[in-house]
């Protein structure tokens, strides 16, 4: 029979039972048979006896509450108080009473609004908080309510448990938020906060501690709540957050934790965070604040890598002595001879072209490639004091006097023109940090009736005297005169060897004597104008100097279209925005002025100055400001794409002292090479050797290895350079391996081949015992001067073709500005040279971590002096000594711990 319309099949009954009325009498049968079920199962599920007692006995008491008996009140309430605090829980479960007390919540809460004032109202209010941490709605902060209502006393607090005062911390937090952007008082909070801190301090939470005290912005206050127990804790604590914040909370926290250092830690752990907050006076402070001689020599230390001063009668002749660094070159040697290294290297040594693929059978001896050589030389044989190319070693000095001189200048004169000058700066570096050898080698140069070695030994004065500082100031005395020469490459050599040789000093008579060249537009030239104003901005680093500010401003005001267009204008602009490094808001004055420029200049040196000012601090705000300017795509033929560049770098400079935000700075570039303009893509590789320097990533690493081959020969040229810089003074095995393979396929290319020498130089830059990072005190601390010494060179290769490879290639020795050994030198208290055993390994990050946690991991044991690497940390072995100062790197000073006692 054919279905009819109330007979549809098998399908047609499924779909009239879901869809007609008359059917919904099963589902609602088989909805109340699944609860029957649920309950049935409910009840299944029997409580123990012990369950079932204190259920009676929660109910019981809450019967109690409900009388209308006052006299029942108090006596069931801490009944009720004494169950919960007595109860434990298991890590996944709650407490038995708030469980059972969960459906009983809004019963009590009835109560409690029709109970009067009173210690019955004030005690349950105390319990309304416990119960409303879990039970109360979304929203409502019931748990902080009630307890504002209730007592607040300390005690009362610590008795809930360490689960109940976080919860409370952190409703403290929102409420704080919501009654500040409504314009409402704290007063309550911040005192209820005050009395949790203490608590948090007291059980290895000093992360909520700090995290509280951030919200009610009452950071200042911390000090007044650390002991000897916990400062270490929450000191560091406090410095791994000072990168997350925006200014003024990061000075803040800076000025806190210093203050806690002073109070329990030693005048070694509050003088970094002086030095990074720039306050000379509390440098002074902290300095006036040593007890010993020997904490006064620790400091001292500390303040010449950063190349700070004090007055001298503050310190007697051996404080001044570790303050000026007048023994770096002396300990440095000894390292050398101490790890068998102090044997000079030829270029040669490091090429090792036997294992090259070349196709040529010999050696050209090309100008080029001299020149070459010559930057190898410097770089690999830095700070010893001798060489095979230019500088007799000194022993043979004595015999041979006027030999080394001819070998010098054998050497010089296989170079040409501008060459001859870099090979005669080189005497600088490779004497570099001994003034008294290096001034006498470079001597006989001055004389040269050649400009350029006489322009090389003037750079070479002032590399010799990088990081050094003397009383008898003989830069000063040997460079000035040759400000007015006649020569133009004189004038500018002289000018540079000033900047690198008193840079950071903040001394006003360099300035004034720079000052000049920089405002005087008609006769003097762009470079020399430029480079003025460069070695100025370094002398005066981070000091905002007005006079100085007004003068370049003047002078990109009011140079021609020509000298703007100049590739040395860019320098002009780094010696502004070197005024202002780190100094984040100070320079928006100075933006806003160079905003009303007109020439394209004025948007590369804003970029520029404001990368400068934001240096190091991970403002993430900042670098998404940099890469909004890289998302412009202008025509090169139209528009001066130039700053697009200089925006890339900032990025690196923005994000290298966070260690987060430097690795997502490096994704960001990676999507720049991508879709960025061919200006912004050959800055790529120039920002991640900023971000890695010294520090050879294998991921990185492979990143260069794939830019070095590019089709735009600027970007490989810029990778190349970019692998020197990251394996910086490593030996790095792997990217040696990569150099050579890179000088087999460009041995047709001179340009790219001189760079590939270079880059191989830098990589055994003072054969492995050297670093380029300007991090350093456990990379907690940026040194200004070695930010310049990178800056410089790198700005110089987003226009490699006409400086490094014109006549400018002079620039390289910008990087020794940042050259510093990566050794742990430990001495006694009369500066004495002791070997003690130490442990070198991986840095572990111990921050939150109660207890005294490993802070190494992979340690291997050595005696001093030794090598660090990057990443790597050293702590003592024994406590047969105390270190006074608590970061084991450079030149630590150890006392006799009274304590200790050998073991038999």
């Amino acid at each position: 029979m054919a279905p009819g319309p109330k007979d549809n099949g098998a399908d047609g009954k499924a779909d009239a039972a879901k869809n007609s009325p008359s059917d919904a009498k099963p589902t609602a049968e088989r909805q109340s048979k699944n609860q029957k079920d649920k309950d049935k199962n409910k009840n299944e599920e029997e409580l123990s006896e012990e369950d079932q007692q204190l259920v009676n006995e929660l109910e019981m008491l809450l019967e109690r509450l409900a009388e209308p008996d006052t006299s029942l009140h108090m006596p069931a309430l801490e009944a009720l108080r004494t169950i919960i605090r007595t109860s434990t829980s298991s890590m996944t479960s709650v407490p038995k009473p708030l469980k059972y007390l969960r459906p009983h919540y809004h019963t009590m809460v009835d109560l409690y609004n029709r109970w009067p004032e009173g210690p019955n109202w004030i005690a349950l209010a105390d319990i309304l908080s416990v119960l409303g941490m879990t039970y109360s709605d979304e929203n409502t902060r019931d748990c902080l309510k009630y307890r504002l209502l209730s007592s607040t006393d300390e005690e009362d607090l610590a008795l809930w448990g360490h689960e109940y005062v976080r919860h409370l911390c952190s409703e403290i937090s929102y409420e704080n938020s919501r009654r500040v952007e409504n314009d409402q008082s704290v007063d309550d909070l911040r005192e209820l906060g005050f009395k949790l801190v203490p608590f948090c301090l007291k059980h290895n939470a000093e992360h909520d501690a700090v995290d509280l005290l951030i919200e009610l912005e009452s950071i200042s206050a911390i000090p007044d709540y650390v002991d000897i127990n916990n400062y270490a804790r929450v000191g560091l604590y406090m410095l791994s957050c000072v990168n997350l914040l925006t200014p003024p909370d990061d000075m803040d926290f800076l000025r806190a934790a210093r203050q806690i250092y002073r109070q329990f830690g030693t005048p070694a752990q509050a003088l970094p965070l002086a030095i990074r907050i720039g306050d000379s006076d509390l440098i002074q402070e902290d300095f006036d604040s040593c007890t010993s001689e020997a904490e006064r020599k620790q400091l001292a230390f500390i303040m010449a890598r950063q190349q700070l001063s004090l007055p001298q009668e503050t310190a007697n002749e051996e404080v001044l002595k570790c303050l000026r660094n007048s023994t770096l070159s002396t300990h440095f040697i000894e390292l050398a001879r101490e790890l068998d290294v102090y044997d000079a290297k030829t270029p040669e040594d490091i090429y090792k072209s036997q294992y090259e693929n070349t196709r040529t059978s010999a050696s050209v001896d090309s100008a080029r490639q001299n020149l070459a050589s010559s930057f190898v030389n410097a770089f690999v044989n830095a700070g010893f004091g001798h060489d095979k190319l230019m500088a007799i070693p000194a022993k043979e000095e004595s015999s041979s006097a006027s030999a080394s001189g001819a070998q010098a200048n054998t050497w010089i004169y296989k170079n040409k023109d501008a060459g001859m000058m870099s090979a005669t700066a080189s005497l600088g570096s490779i004497y570099l940090w001994n003034i008294d050898g290096g001034l006498s080698a470079i001597d006989q140069h001055l004389y040269s009736n050649d400009d350029y070695i006489k322009a090389g030994a003037l750079l070479g004065i002032g590399l010799v005297n990088v990081g050094i500082s003397s009383e008898m100031d003989p830069a000063r005395a040997l460079l000035v005169d040759f400000l007015e020469n006649t020569s133009s490459v004189v004038r500018v050599a002289a000018s540079c060897g000033l900047g690198l040789a008193y840079a950071g000093s903040g001394r006003d008579d360099i300035v004034d004597m720079l000052n000049p060249a920089v405002a005087n537009n008609d006769t003097i030239s762009m470079e020399q104008a430029s480079m003025s104003a460069l070695s100025a901005g370094m002398v005066a680093v981070g000091t905002c100097h007005v006079e100085l500010t007004s003068t370049i401003l003047e002078a990109l005001t009011e140079r021609t279209e020509t000298d703007l267009n100049s590739p040395f204008a860019r320098f002009m602009g780094l010696g502004l925005a070197l005024l202002y490094l780190g100094k984040q808001d100070a320079a928006d004055a100075t933006l806003a002025v160079l905003k009303a420029i007109e020439h394209p200049v004025g948007a590369q040196v804003g970029v520029l100055v404001h990368a400068c000012a934001y240096a190091g601090t991970g403002n993430v705000l900042k670098v998404q400001e940099m890469l909004h300017l890289c998302s412009d795509h202008l025509d090169p033929a139209k528009d001066n794409d130039q700053h697009q560049g200089f925006a890339v770098l900032g990025v690196a400079l923005i994000a290298m002292g966070e260690e987060v935000g430097a690795e997502m700075a490096l994704r960001a570039f990676n999507h720049l090479m991508h879709y960025g303009e061919p200006v912004i893509r050959r800055a790529v590789p120039l920002a991640i050797g900023l971000l890695c320097v010294s520090n050879p990533l294998v991921n990185v690493l492979e990143t260069l290895s794939k830019y070095s081959h590019d089709s735009d020969l600027d970007v490989a040229v810029n990778a190349i350079f970019a692998m020197g810089l990251v394996g910086a003074g490593t030996n790095n095995a792997r990217l040696a391996q990569m150099l050579r393979q890179l000088a087999s396929y460009y041995y047709r290319d001179a340009n790219s081949l001189f760079m590939v020498r270079v880059a191989q130089g830098m990589i055994h830059m003072g054969k492995g015992t050297l670093t380029l990072n300007p991090y350093y005190h456990d990379r907690t601390m940026l040194s200004p001067t070695a930010l310049i010494g990178l800056l410089v060179p790198l700005l110089a290769f987003t226009s490699s073709r006409s400086l490094i490879f014109g006549n400018s290639h002079y620039l390289l020795y910008y990087l020794v500005r940042a050259m510093y050994p990566r050794f742990l030198i430990t001495m006694d208290e009369n500066l004495q040279p002791l070997n003690v055993t130490v442990r070198v390994g991986q840095a572990v990050d111990v921050v939150g971590q109660a207890g005294k946690p490993k802070t190494i991991t992979g340690f291997q044991t050595h005696s001093t002096p030794v090598l660090l690497a990057h990443s790597e940390r050293a702590e003592l072995a024994t406590e047969e000594y105390i270190p006074l100062s608590k970061v084991l790197e450079g030149f630590v000073i150890l006392k006799k711990n009274p304590d200790y006692m050998e073991e038999e």
